[in-house]
């Protein structure tokens, strides 16, 4: 069985990526809404943001897919 630090790390990176999917998901319905371009523009800089930031994390602290 995994330590809870470690466990807690996955859980925190689990929801990282949630939020990062969520977030591409909304820029998507946006999107085909019919959202003018800067807004969409302005949905997919926060979500690849949100994305690298997930990435780093798990980099970081060594978590595998």
């Amino acid at each position: 069985m995994g330590s809870t630090v470690h466990e807690a790390k996955k859980a925190e990176a689990k929801k990282k990526g949630a939020v990062a999917v969520a977030a591409a998901g909304v820029t998507a319905a946006v999107a085909v809404a019919g959202a003018p371009l800067v807004i969409v523009g302005a949905g997919v800089a926060g979500s690849a943001l949100l994305s690298y930031r997930w990435i780093k994390y798990r980099i970081k602290e060594g978590i595998r897919f």
